[in-house]
Formats: C-alpha cells, sequence, structure tokens
C-alpha cells in the first residue's frame, strides 16, 4: 500500500473501533478532529505508524482493501457508500482470494444479509435477501434473469474485479424483480502495465484447480490492451461418487480510439458439469430426519447438469464537454443447459420411490444500457443528472423429455427419456430512467429517480400472455452530513413484478409491487478505506396474487391483487482497513418476514413467511498482515452464523411435526506466506470445528429436502505473478 502525503493525524487505538462503529453516534470526536476538512492521511495507532493506500477508486484489484471508493449499482450516480443511502457492500478481489471463493456461491455465502438456499436440490441454488428471492444478476450493471432452479449457473469469480450488492428495492437499476437485492458483478479489464499470473490449488476430496491470468498493452502507446483468464476445476466430494468441473475462457480488450473515447469489447466462455443437483435426502415418514451419513448420496449414477454459458459483451465511454459522459453498455448471453436427474419421494401410497426428470434448456438474453451523466447548475449550485434508455430480452426454449415420472422404482435404471414437445417463452422490457443528485445545502443531498418500464411476456406455446404498460418505479434518498466522516440518511426505492395469475375480467391483475423504506447511518474513516453503517429496514410487497372462490370466472381459477408480505430489521455492517496491514468485512442483518394480508388463507396473517430462511445473520472476513521480520506472513479467517430454520411438516396421520435446524456458526481460518516477489502460498482450512449441519432442511415427508453443509476441509493455493 502506498504512503499517502498528507500530514499524519492521530486517532484512536484500533483495539476501540470495532466497539465504535456499532455504537455509531460515538464515532464523531474518535476519528477526526472537528476543524479538519482534508480526508485522513497517514493514521498514528497508539505508538504504531500507519500508511493508507490514497484514495480508492472503484477497482479494488491490487488494492489489498476489502472496500471501495466507488460504487454506482444503486442510481447509477458513482457515489462512495457513505453517500449511497441504501445498504451496500463490496467483495473485492482481495477478499475473493482471501477466502479462495470460485463462484457466486461463494459471494453469497459471505455477503451480510444474502442467504444461499439449496432447498430446491443441492446443486439449484437460489440466492435471498430480507425475506425475499434476488431474481436479477447483473454484469456490468445490466440485468441479466436468474432461474437458479433450472438454468441459474454460478458466475465463475476468476473473470470478475468485485461483486457490489444493494439491498432492497433495486428497481431503478433492474427494472423488474423482487425487493430483495441487486448483486452487480463488474468484470475484470486489461492492466496497464504487463503482468501474468499462475494459479494452482489442491483440496480436501481430489479438488483441483488451474488458473492462467494474462494481461498486457498490446502496443507501444498502452492505448491498445489486452487480458485473457483461463480457468479449470475438477472436483469431488464429501458425499459419495459426486463429481463435478468446471471450466472458463475469458478475453477482454480495451482501445482507446481517442482522448475522450474508449472501447471495450470481451468474451466468456463458461462450461460447468455435475451429478448432483436434484435430489437431497429423505426424512422419516414421522417428520424427524434420518440423520445418515454426510456422504450419503442419494441419487443415482446417471444424472447430469451440464451447462454452456457463452458472452459477448462491450462498452464505450465517451467524455463530453463540460465534464459530461456518455456511456453504451451491451450485453449477450446463449445458455444451454441438460438436466437429467431424480430426487427419492413417496407421492404414490407413501412408497418410496423416485421422481425422475429430463429437459434441455435454451436460454438466449441481450441487454443494452446507454446513459448520459453530468454535472449541472442551477439555483447557484452544482447538481448531478443521469438520464438512459435499456432494453431487455430473455428467449427461454425448453425442450421437454418424457417420461417425467413420479414412481420410477428406486433402483431401477436410466429411463428410456424421448424427446415430446417445446415451450418457448420470450420477455421483453424497455425502460427510460433519470437520476439526479441535487446539493441543496453543503452538508444536504437528495437523490430523486424515476424509471419508466413497458414489460411484455409472450409464451410462444400457450394463452398466458401478458404486459405491463408505462410502470412508474420512484427512488428517493436524503443524506445529510453530520460532519467530515458521518452521514444520516432515509431513502425510498421500490420495484415491480409482473402477474400472470387473471382476475374475474380475464385480464392478468396488476403488478405486485416492493417498497423499500430505510432509515440509517453511515461512517467513513481513512479517506474512505473504511466504511461502517447501520440501517433500519421496512419492506412491504403488495398486490401478491390471491385466489378468488367465486362462480364469476371465466377460467379455471381467478385471483385479486390483495396479498403482502411484510420484511423488518436492522442491518449492521463494517468492511475495510482497520489499520494499513488489518482487513476486515462482515455485519449483523435481522430480518423478520411475516404475512400482512392473504384473504385466501387469514391463518396465515402474522407468521413468518418463509421459515426455513434463518432470521438472523452473522458473517465477519479479517486478514492481517505481519510487519517487521514477520512481515511476509498474514493470517485471516471468517466466522458465520445463522439462527434457527424449521418447517412444519404435515404427516398421514393429519398432524404435524416441527423439523429444525438449530443456529449454528462456522469458522474458517487461513495462512499465506508471500515467500518472494513472484511465489504466493496460502491454505485455507474450512469448518475448522468440523460442525455437522443441515444447509438446507426438507419441508415435505414426500420428497427429499434434507443436505448436509461440508465437513472440515481444505485447499492449498500457490500464485506465482511475474
Amino acid at each position: 500500500m502506498s504512503t499517502r502525503t498528507t500530514p499524519p493525524r492521530h486517532v484512536t487505538p484500533a483495539r476501540n473501533l470495532l466497539a465504535m462503529a456499532i455504537c455509531m453516534t460515538t464515532l464523531a470526536p474518535a476519528f477526526a478532529d472537528d476543524n479538519s476538512t482534508t480526508p485522513p492521511a497517514t493514521l498514528e495507532l497508539d505508538a504504531t505508524e500507519v500508511s493508507g493506500s490514497g484514495q480508492l477508486g472503484s477497482t479494488t484489484e491490487g488494492t489489498e482493501s476489502y472496500t471501495t471508493g466507488a460504487m454506482s449499482t444503486a442510481t447509477k450516480l458513482p457515489l462512495t457508500m457513505r453517500e449511497t443511502p441504501q445498504a451496500v457492500t463490496v467483495i473485492t478481489r482481495q477478499r475473493m482470494d482471501d477466502q479462495s471463493m470460485t463462484s457466486i456461491n461463494d459471494v453469497v455465502k459471505s455477503t451480510p444479509g444474502l442467504f444461499l438456499d439449496f432447498s430446491g436440490g443441492p446443486g439449484r441454488q437460489t440466492y435471498k435477501a430480507r425475506g425475499f428471492e434476488i431474481d436479477n444478476l447483473m454484469y456490468d450493471g445490466i440485468p441479466s434473469g436468474y432461474d437458479g432452479v433450472n438454468v441459474g449457473a454460478q458466475p465463475n469469480l476468476a473473470m470478475f474485479d468485485r461483486v457490489e450488492v444493494v439491498r432492497g428495492a433495486t428497481g431503478l437499476v433492474t427494472g423488474a424483480g423482487n425487493p430483495s437485492a441487486a448483486i452487480n458483478l463488474i468484470r475484470k479489464r486489461p492492466l496497464a502495465e504487463q503482468k501474468l499470473t499462475l494459479t494452482g490449488a489442491a483440496g480436501s476430496w481430489d479438488d483441483y484447480r488451474g488458473e492462467v491470468d494474462a494481461s498486457s498493452p498490446l502496443n507501444d502507446s498502452g492505448t491498445l490492451r489486452g487480458r485473457v483468464v483461463t480457468s479449470y476445476r475438477d472436483a469431488n466430494s464429501f458425499i459419495d461418487n459426486v463429481e463435478e468441473d468446471h471450466g472458463l475462457f475469458y478475453a477482454v480488450t480495451e482501445a482507446d480510439l481517442s482522448e475522450d473515447t474508449t472501447l471495450t469489447l470481451g468474451f466468456s466462455h463458461q462450461k460447468d458439469k455435475t451429478n448432483y443437483f436434484w435430489g437431497a435426502s429423505m426424512i422419516g415418514q414421522d417428520g424427524h430426519h434420518l440423520d445418515l451419513p454426510r456422504s450419503y448420496n442419494p441419487g443415482t449414477d446417471w444424472e447430469n447438469k451440464d451447462q454452456e454459458i457463452n458472452t459477448v459483451f462491450a462498452e464505450v465511454r465517451h467524455r463530453l464537454a463540460n465534464d459530461w459522459n456518455l456511456q453504451v453498455n451491451a450485453n449477450y448471453a446463449e445458455q444451454n443447459a441438460l438436466f437429467s436427474g431424480s430426487y427419492q419421494s413417496r407421492w404414490v401410497n407413501n412408497t418410496l420411490a423416485r421422481t425422475v426428470y429430463q429437459a434441455d434448456f435454451d436460454e438466449n438474453q441481450a441487454g443494452v444500457d446507454a446513459f448520459a451523466s453530468g454535472p449541472f447548475e442551477a439555483f447557484g449550485r452544482s447538481h448531478e443528472l443521469v438520464v438512459g434508455a435499456s432494453k431487455r430480452i430473455y428467449d427461454m426454449n425448453t425442450h421437454n423429455y418424457s417420461p417425467y415420472d413420479t414412481n420410477w422404482p428406486i433402483n431401477a435404471g436410466k429411463p428410456n427419456f424421448v424427446h415430446t414437445d417445446n415451450q418457448r417463452e420470450v420477455t421483453t422490457q424497455d425502460g427510460v430512467y433519470l437520476t439526479t443528485r441535487l446539493s441543496l445545502a453543503d452538508p444536504l443531498k437528495l437523490i430523486l429517480g424515476g424509471r419508466l418500464d413497458w414489460y411484455d411476456y409472450d409464451n410462444r406455446d400457450g394463452d398466458t400472455d401478458y404486459k405491463v404498460t408505462r410502470n412508474v418505479t420512484r427512488y428517493a434518498g436524503l443524506i445529510y452530513d453530520l460532519d467530515d466522516h458521518h452521514s444520516v440518511y432515509v431513502s425510498y426505492s421500490d420495484i415491480f413484478t409482473p402477474q400472470r395469475e387473471k382476475d374475474t375480467s380475464g385480464s392478468p391483475v396488476k403488478p405486485i409491487v416492493g417498497k423499500n423504506y430505510e432509515v440509517g447511518i453511515k461512517g467513513e474513516y481513512f479517506g474512505g478505506a473504511l466504511n461502517a453503517s447501520v440501517a433500519l429496514f421496512r419492506v412491504d410487497q403488495e398486490n401478491r396474487a390471491v385466489q378468488l372462490f367465486t362462480a364469476n370466472c371465466p377460467q379455471a381459477s381467478c385471483y385479486e391483487a390483495s396479498g403482502e408480505i411484510r420484511s423488518q430489521g436492522i442491518d449492521f455492517e463494517l468492511q475495510g482497513a482497520l489499520t494499513e496491514n488489518w482487513q476486515v468485512g462482515g455485519g449483523y442483518t435481522y430480518a423478520r418476514t411475516h404475512t400482512i394480508k392473504d384473504a385466501a388463507n387469514p391463518q396465515n396473517v402474522n407468521k413468518q413467511f418463509d421459515t426455513d430462511t434463518p432470521e438472523h445473520l452473522f458473517k465477519l472476513t479479517t486478514h492481517y498482515q505481519f510487519q517487521g521480520p514477520l512481515e511476509k506472513l498474514r493470517v485471516g479467517g471468517n466466522v458465520s452464523w445463522q439462527s434457527r430454520m424449521y418447517n412444519d411438516i404435515p404427516l398421514v396421520d393429519g398432524n404435524e411435526y416441527r423439523l429444525k435446524q438449530g443456529s449454528y456458526a462456522v469458522t474458517d481460518l487461513m495462512a499465506g506466506y508471500r515467500v518472494n516477489e513472484n511465489l504466493d502460498l496460502q491454505v485455507n482450512a474450512n469448518n475448522i470445528f468440523d460442525r455437522r449441519y443441515y444447509s438446507t432442511i426438507a419441508n415435505s415427508a414426500s420428497y427429499g429436502g434434507d443436505a448436509y453443509g461440508s465437513p472440515r476441509n481444505m485447499m492449498l493455493t500457490a500464485k506465482y505473478s511475474f
């Protein structure tokens, strides 16, 4: 980390910092003298002088930081975390490397407030935040529909610089979706200098990975730059006979077409394969866990999930007059996924059998986003404005096979699957948006945003078409700077979800609206190298379709938009540098999600909406780099804790049994050693206390749903750079 050039300032000892981050109102006198407006520079913690890394930018690679200087996922405005009036997290490149992350699943497991859910099967992951499922991922700011149960591949992290996460409703940037979170994966770009990194890793259960990352200027002037990343992983599992492999090729080039214009073009090819993804273990007919060995495999030797994704993307940035900028991003992805599997079930006569199924999915997604941004003057003050337009197309073609059998003999071989029919669904979404940040006074900023969307769902093989015309999405945030380091904010954001259910007139019911209300306080210290926040939030998801029992229904079933779910809770987070050599990232989230209105099932009112999602989540990651004689050594670790999960299991005799996974914590450790300027070694030991727990639990005695978390395991990584 480079030495800062501004004068040193005295701050409170580092041992008090964590406590003060939780008690945010006591932070102001501890971090700054009242008269200074200069960002903190070289720090003095007790008798130890610390040098910072200077002002952080948005790119995190090479900063060794657990935070970022600016992010635009929430509003399209390039704001610091303190300036953003929502709960935000960034998982930096350094944090990915320290925790040996390889996929987006690893990011979700480590991000405060996010929950990794395997209730659809051990290889059919979904992501949740604030009680709601995340149905969009973003790539360089362009939303991409995510269906984890069917074709949702896990993006390979080898090609990304960072992952930005905004919790709550994010309709201003994503358009349609759930009021959960936006996960924005930002790709690596070519470096200005030549660099080659070779990585090899070996871990428990024959888990092997190799990676090559090469970047270089492609001409003498450096106006043309390129980068290539390749990665391959071949792994077994603690579960018997489970195999998986993951391959990636990523190439990107940047060209400075002029002093004002930069063009970026890129391509990625990702291929993933596993034979364990659908069926989890059964529970007993009495609703109890069977407590089978963790190595037990409930699947068969013929199952397979094979995915291949090809993506091309482009970006143009052009500097206009008067500090204005124009940016156009485009992304196109083709994914083919073959899904051939089974799960244990008792659907017929309560007899143990298998449900078998095969389908082939062709998923095409295209997105383009163009916007102009810059300052403007009004009422004697300077403000900022973003105006843009976007278009998304989601085209899914499902090839169905027979048999889809719910009573296949438990030990029979693979069915003779025969292609039967296809189903094609095309969704288009067009939007225009505007965001402005108004400087009302030196300490007071107002962010206002609005978006109009035209949404069209076309079922090419059915009659369930529907559309939404000129849906209005709103965003507002008010930020008040208490001093040079602390701000309080209040914000409102919303998002819509179209529904295909029809009312008594035969028309689709109006869209679900997710509304996010949030108030919080944020702190920014050491020139932005450390960020802390506390937020109170409430999310209301209104207009959920509720079935009507009426004789005046022109179709099989009629619905009205009257259901409502509410999530409310608190978010604590700390991310960045406690000292120059000590990075930390983590937080605590409490989110209670319950039913407010349900005309069809009034008994659900005030009950927990999703009982197998924990209400409490605590996650902490830390990394310390020694100095002096031990300067080549670094250590770190992670602790994650979650509260209980449960499901009330209906039994054959009409009673219920409450199936539980109690609260649990998992601890990981890391140690690294830089042998010389080129070679670095690292060992990660995960679940070091070998905690035995279910990562997901069943919600029925009729099909498998219990899946264990990974036992104790280790990974050794060697990285050679030159």
